[in-house]
């Protein structure tokens, strides 16, 4: 499914809810936009909740700590990203006009809360150096099942070249997905498929993507994306692998010829 929020409204803006619309990818996202001074308090007694900053200057506080956080580009910088258990109050205040995305889903379990600096964020460049640069883009990976095996979420974020393609070779998971985007320029669009669907994403756009479907992405030339990607865990059967496209397996053999190269 493919949602189109626009300009952003101050204030809370719902992109999937459990009890709601796209409740097949059983998590609360939304966007909080903020303007200078003002405060959201986020409290839980369900589920947990990570709190990432897309722009702008807020102060959080949790549990006795606080913390002043910048952003100014979502593709240039690293995220800066909180995530707390259950009955855990979280205080956001905007000191400059601000967008914050928040992520929940229900975890029984309570862990201690973290503040994932840009410094701690695992930043790799895929695709560089195979396929002549045509996959090429950023991975970011904010937390997953590797350093926070007791979250029932991951979270994460790419930044996807030029006329570049992304989630690449096409792969699918068990687990249900959510991508929201973004552009350098607010006209810039690309293309999101799931399965057999193909559509236009642009600025502030997301997609749902269930389980078991695969979810290439291109990127127009002449615009960035930046998609922040999000998957919910099934109970015992964590998200930790791509299953690759059979068809495009190839594409990873170490001396796969692309065309005009020959056999």
């Amino acid at each position: 499914m493919l949602g189109k929020l626009g300009e952003l409204n101050e204030g809370y803006n719902v992109l999937t809810e459990m009890n709601g619309q796209c409740s097949d990818m059983l998590m609360d996202i939304g966007i909080y936009k903020m303007s200078n001074g003002k405060e959201e308090l986020l409290f839980d007694n369900k589920n947990e909740t990570a709190v990432l900053l897309l722009e702008g200057t807020i102060r959080l506080e949790w549990e006795g700590m606080e913390q002043v956080i910048q952003r100014q580009s979502v593709f240039e910088e690293n995220p800066w990203c909180l995530h707390v258990s259950k009955n855990v109050k979280v205080t956001i205040t905007a000191l400059s006009d601000s967008e914050v995305l928040v992520q929940k889903t229900d975890n029984d379990q309570e862990f201690a809360s973290k503040l994932y600096t840009p410094n701690e964020c695992q930043s790799v460049v895929a695709g560089d150096g195979v396929w002549e640069g045509t996959a090429q883009r950023v991975i970011r990976t904010i937390f997953d099942y590797n350093n926070a095996a007791y979250s029932n979420m991951v979270v994460g974020e790419v930044i996807s070249y030029p006329g570049r393609w992304s989630s690449y070779p096409p792969h699918h998971h068990d687990q249900p997905e959510v991508y929201y985007y973004r552009f350098n320029k607010p006209q810039g669009f690309g293309c999101a498929m799931v399965g057999e669907d193909a559509y236009r994403v642009v600025h502030n756009s997301f997609i749902t993507i269930p389980g078991e479907l695969d979810h290439p992405q291109a990127t127009a030339p002449g615009y960035a994306m930046y998609f922040c990607w999000m998957i919910r865990h099934l109970e015992n059967n964590p998200w930790n692998d791509r299953i690759m496209e059979e068809d495009h397996k190839w594409l990873l053999e170490p001396n796969a010829k692309i065309w005009p190269e020959k056999e």
